[in-house]
């Protein structure tokens, strides 16, 4: 490395610790159940990142992380593919760096979530199928002399899992003054798997008696990987849930630290998503819904065995970004989906502790 590059690297890992350091952490929001009063329910909201989503941590870390690699140098574009959230979040780091930044995209991904990439500086590039973006990413770097980020292999790796305020450590300093303040689940979904890694490792870290549930989209191979690890890809339409769910296992996705898996339908995906979000006068993301319809499935187990703790999920951006799809009755009817029956279903959780079969 020459002094010149040593410089500049210098410089943008500054540039992005100052951004670190100017950010507060985001909110732990309790939802209300009355009639579970031994059971708290929390949402740890990661909409509220400058980003507005989960990724920003996990794209922060990608960068440092290639940053002190010696993969990203001055004027070196950065490549990724994204279903979307992950893409906005590193286009914004790759602005604040001066480097140019290509997203590799589902032709399905939320057109809000394009115009959000858009906005923080970088290009979309398109593909049919989520199954194209990997090849085509990896050739868009060859051919552009460019870093491929690469989020799906390096997502577990890049994160401090036993501290440095990463999102586990996060929760359970925020749940200290709680009435159960060490969690009996922590809930939370899997598209690269680097979440549902750094919480598995933290917990046990810290000899923790916490347990990770991963919720995942009917359509994903993640759940039929944990229960059977001879089946690596599945074929098929994909799930309508952005963010979550792959055809293929990657190589983040740690079935080790995961403790259990439910399997949650598109539908009630987003029935949960609408019901939520219309009790929190905020909207929340289709994936915030696939972990609430999890928890609701523990939470009414917990209570027939008569258990008393807590359980954390994440709310993992903005429903803003998906007003077109999940918020609108043409989309969701175009897409074959009445959601009206697991609306009540959920709703009815919210209000009496047990979720219907």
């Amino acid at each position: 490395m020459t002094t010149r590059e040593q410089a500049w690297s210098h410089w943008a890992v500054a540039r992005i610790e100052a951004d670190y350091n100017r950010s507060a952490d985001t909110h732990l929001i309790p939802v209300s159940i009355p009639a579970l009063p031994d059971i708290a329910l929390y949402l740890k909201d990661e909409s509220s990142h400058p980003t507005g989503s989960l990724k920003h941590r996990l794209a922060r870390s990608l960068f440092l992380y290639a940053l002190c690699n010696g993969w990203i140098r001055e004027g070196r574009p950065i490549i990724e593919a994204s279903s979307g959230s992950t893409a906005v979040s590193e286009a914004y780091f790759a602005r604040m760096l001066g480097l140019p930044f290509v997203a590799v995209l589902p032709r399905s991904t939320a057109k809000e979530k394009i115009a959000a990439i858009e906005f923080q500086g970088g290009a979309c590039h398109f593909v049919d199928t989520p199954g194209e973006m990997y090849e085509t990413a990896a050739r868009l770097a060859a051919e552009m002399d460019g870093h491929y980020l690469d989020q799906f292999t390096y997502a577990e790796r890049a994160t401090d899992w036993r501290g440095n305020n990463n999102i586990a450590e996060s929760i359970f300093l925020q749940m200290r003054r709680e009435r159960h303040p060490v969690p009996s689940w922590i809930v939370c979904g899997a598209g690269t798997g680097g979440t549902s890694a750094t919480m598995g490792r933290y917990t046990r870290y810290n000899q923790l008696s916490t347990q990770i549930c991963v919720a995942d989209p009917d359509a994903s191979v993640f759940h039929r990987y944990w229960n059977d690890r001879e089946v690596r890809a599945v074929s098929g339409p994909p799930s309508l849930v952005e963010g979550i769910g792959r055809p293929r296992v990657e190589a983040s996705f740690l079935p080790d630290v995961v403790d259990r898996m439910i399997a949650v339908s598109d539908c009630c995906s987003i029935a949960a998503t609408r019901v939520i979000s219309a009790r929190l006068g905020r909207l929340c993301g289709g994936s915030t819904g696939t972990n609430l319809w999890a928890c609701a499935r523990i939470a009414t187990e917990m209570a027939a065995a008569g258990e008393k703790g807590s359980i954390v999920t994440i709310l993992c951006d903005s429903g803003e970004r998906y007003r077109t799809t999940y918020f609108n009755d043409d989309w969701l009817a175009a897409h074959g989906i009445d959601c009206r029956a697991d609306e009540e279903r959920f709703a009815s959780f919210l209000d009496t502790g047990i979720l219907p079969g």
